[in-house]
């Protein structure tokens, strides 16, 4: 499976983005999440969402904030980020998981996209 994330840039605080991240290389049959990291910091989970779209989990922080949702025909998945604070600012990378749901944990994991810088600024 490969991904491919886009749609990072540089916003102003209370701003929005969307990241889109495509797949290819395999059904698209397997849970999706978004983590990223921030400099100095390890990777955190964001969002995730099983294979019908039906399910999705966020943490804490981004609850209420950010929607993560997929497009099973044309193999995508989005996160759309709503006001955005500074503490946003890290490289976001979507992965696929090994079953129809994968949850918060990264070892559940099995394919990373290269990741897309998102800046926000105060």
């Amino acid at each position: 499976v490969q991904l491919q994330a886009s749609g990072g840039g540089l916003v102003q605080a209370g701003g929005s983005l969307r990241l889109s991240c495509a797949a290819s290389g395999r059904t698209f049959s397997y849970g999706m999440a978004w983590f990223r990291q921030a400099p100095g910091k390890e990777r955190e989970f964001v969002a995730t969402i099983n294979w019908s779209g039906g399910s999705t989990d966020y943490a804490n922080s981004v609850k209420g904030r950010f929607t993560i949702s997929r497009d099973n025909v044309k193999n995508t998945v989005h996160l759309q980020m709503n006001s955005l604070k500074p503490e946003d600012t890290a490289v976001y990378h979507c992965a696929a998981g090994r079953s129809y749901y994968s949850g918060r944990l990264e070892r559940n994991y099995d394919y990373w996209g290269q990741g897309t810088q998102v800046t926000v600024s105060s």
